[in-house]
């Protein structure tokens, strides 16, 4: 008998971000694959697996054999997991496994990107929108950084590394910048400044870069 999978957002991090479909979903599934940060969100969590960067892909094939054993599997995804989530990788191992897609079935969430665009008031549905979540290659940004567009993107290093980038590649030093960090958090931060000023500025990694 062939089980199920759901691949959960979890939103940006505070519980309170949470939808009730992701809450419902997890607690009646067996086994719940996300990191430890993820899991702790929930209550009454069955057969946790929890991940770290460094076996996370062997819990992620784990958790779609069980799925393939017959058992009801949460995959939980920080955000949305179709943006910078791990919606592709499960749809891959799941293909590798044979995984009926039928039984498969994506719980969206508020990304830090939506968050992000919340606080700033924009409408981001005519923004750049862009990740470069685990891409050392940021070169995409420089076609669209001039189109008289807001940029929001989540960056795949440290943010004052991307400030420099863009300094080192043209863009104008007193260009407006946004920092949201750690979003949803109780020591959340929302930064305006200017592009100079951030690419000399510290950050923790959990950041949202706005450009104006």
């Amino acid at each position: 008998m062939t089980g199920k999978i759901y691949i959960v957002g979890i939103g940006p991090g505070a519980s309170e971000y949470l939808t009730k479909k992701a809450i419902d979903t997890v607690r009646s599934s067996d086994y719940t694959v996300g990191s430890t940060r993820a899991i702790d969100l929930f209550d009454d969590v069955a057969g946790k697996i929890a991940f770290n960067v460094k076996d996370l892909l062997d819990k992620l094939e784990e958790g779609v054999q069980l799925a393939c054993d017959g058992n009801t599997v949460s995959i939980l995804s920080t955000g949305d997991p179709g943006f910078s989530g791990v919606l592709n990788t499960v749809l891959r191992i799941s293909g590798e496994k044979d995984f009926p897609k039928e039984n498969i079935e994506v719980i969206p969430g508020i990304s830090s990107l939506q968050l992000a665009a919340a606080k700033c008031h924009i409408q981001w549905d005519n923004a750049n929108v862009m990740t470069f979540h685990g891409r050392e290659n940021i070169e995409d940004i420089l076609p669209v950084i001039n189109n008289g567009k807001v940029t929001i993107a989540l960056p795949s290093r440290k943010v004052k590394d991307m400030a420099q980038f863009l300094l080192d590649n043209g863009v104008e030093p007193d260009r407006k910048v946004v920092v949201c960090e750690r979003l949803s958090y109780p020591d959340e931060k929302i930064v305006e400044s200017n592009l100079k000023d951030i690419a000399q500025s510290e950050f923790t990694y959990m950041c949202i870069i706005v450009i104006y």
